[in-house]
């Protein structure tokens, strides 16, 4: 078969159509509705660390509640579960709206907000995670992860232009009705699912099955090794909080400019996802995934001294492309080496670490910047992920071996024969 009918064979499947197109609606509502909260704080307070507060609210209950959303996943319809946390995120984008509207000027508010979004993400990314196998065969879930971050891209791209260029026209307001009025149809089209995820751990709720994802996640060495490798690069090596920064004081843009380097990254890892969607990783993934998180760091280096924007946007771009393979990797290797009945709590830990690598990443860039500047912040950490990716390279020989993606799938040990009488 045609590499480009492979490609496209996930989408023979009704439920995974329908749901590429809310996960689309659901990104590009966090992505437009980001470019305004950033621009809108910095341009309150002038503070580094004010930005950085922005990733620590969503954080901490990130990091309150994510275990507790594993466990919701596996017992309860994910369906259901992902519907009522995007009315949550409609409900804190009409909030930041009447913040616009009220010209609010303490950015408490919006913090309270975030806290708000950042409970929602706690249950909403373990469900999420978990669904994906039950919309498409198993031969087929290694393409369909591709897929999947091949529509987060793509929205992630379309995201920050459009929301700069709708503040820059329409101011706040028009960012955060767009941004309602997206996450309202992605309700619509998560109720119009026809899969029913039902109840996967039949086991009662106690602590150890609150923290069974940590336990499976620490024994097994290969998804030990792919959660904080990506943990700890991104979390020294992320500079999104500090992009208000860089388009006003440093390459002195607009919104527009915001905008676009929100976008940078996303362009490039949207080219490299829907190259792994027709053509697969192949051999020597462990390998790729280590040069990858690598190729992160050295262009993060490369932006944070670049004092021109067509070089900023190309460095943001490689970024986001090497991080790209890691994300293929890390994923694929979570589903397919965890069992059904464990795959929310396990899509916890690993959001759990997404939510540290990103949003505490954040709150890290902004408290270094205030003291030391932001590009001194962005250096520091782009030198941090290339130490990391050396010390991870000798921790983990596990991974560096892991050659065909497919060879890590988790089988169930035979079941104990029965003694004849």
């Amino acid at each position: 078969m045609a590499p480009s009918v492979l490609a496209s064979s996930v989408f023979r499947h009704r439920d995974f159509r329908l749901y590429q197109v809310a996960r689309l609606c659901a990104v590009l509502a966090a992505q437009i509705e980001s470019v305004a909260i950033g621009w809108q704080v910095y341009e309150l307070t002038g503070s580094a660390l004010a930005l950085g507060y922005t990733g620590l609210a969503q954080f901490l209950p990130f990091l309150a509640f994510s275990l507790l959303g594993g466990q919701v996943a596996d017992r309860y319809d994910r369906r259901r579960i992902l519907a009522i946390c995007q009315g949550v995120m409609l409900v804190c984008s009409l909030l930041l709206l009447s913040f616009t509207l009220g010209h609010v000027t303490d950015v408490r508010f919006v913090y309270g907000v975030l806290v708000l979004f950042g409970t929602a993400r706690a249950f909403y990314g373990p469900a999420g995670s978990a669904l994906t196998p039950y919309l498409v065969p198993p031969e087929e879930l290694t393409r369909a992860v591709a897929v999947n971050s091949t529509t987060w891209q793509v929205a992630t791209i379309a995201g920050p232009a459009v929301g700069g260029l709708l503040y820059g026209w329409l101011g706040g307001k028009g960012v955060y009705i767009a941004s309602a009025s997206l996450c309202a149809l992605t309700v619509v089209w998560i109720l119009s699912l026809h899969v029913r995820t039902g109840s996967a751990s039949r086991e009662p709720v106690s602590l150890a099955t609150l923290v069974a994802g940590l336990k499976f996640v620490r024994s097994k060495r290969l998804l030990l090794g792919s959660l904080t490798l990506d943990l700890f690069a991104v979390l020294l090596g992320g500079a999104v909080a500090l992009l208000p920064i860089y388009a006003r004081d440093v390459l002195h843009t607009g919104p527009w400019g915001l905008g676009l380097l929100r976008s940078a990254p996303a362009v490039g890892a949207a080219v490299v996802a829907v190259l792994l969607a027709f053509r697969p990783l192949g051999g020597h993934a462990g390998w790729k995934m280590f040069g990858a998180v690598a190729v992160f760091g050295a262009a993060t280096l490369v932006f944070g001294l670049s004092t021109s924007l067509p070089l900023s946007l190309a460095a943001l771009a490689i970024g986001g492309a090497a991080d790209m393979v890691s994300v293929v990797v890390r994923h694929t290797l979570e589903l397919v080496s965890t069992p059904d009945d464990m795959r929310g709590r396990v899509g916890a830990v690993n959001m759990m670490c997404i939510g540290a690598s990103n949003e505490l990443g954040e709150f890290r860039a902004g408290s270094l910047a205030e003291g030391l500047g932001a590009v001194n912040a962005v250096v520091i950490g782009a030198v941090g992920t290339l130490v990391v990716v050396a010390l991870w390279a000798w921790l983990f020989p596990e991974l560096r071996q892991v050659d065909r993606l497919e060879s890590a799938a988790y089988r169930r040990p035979p079941p104990i024969p029965t003694p004849t009488p």
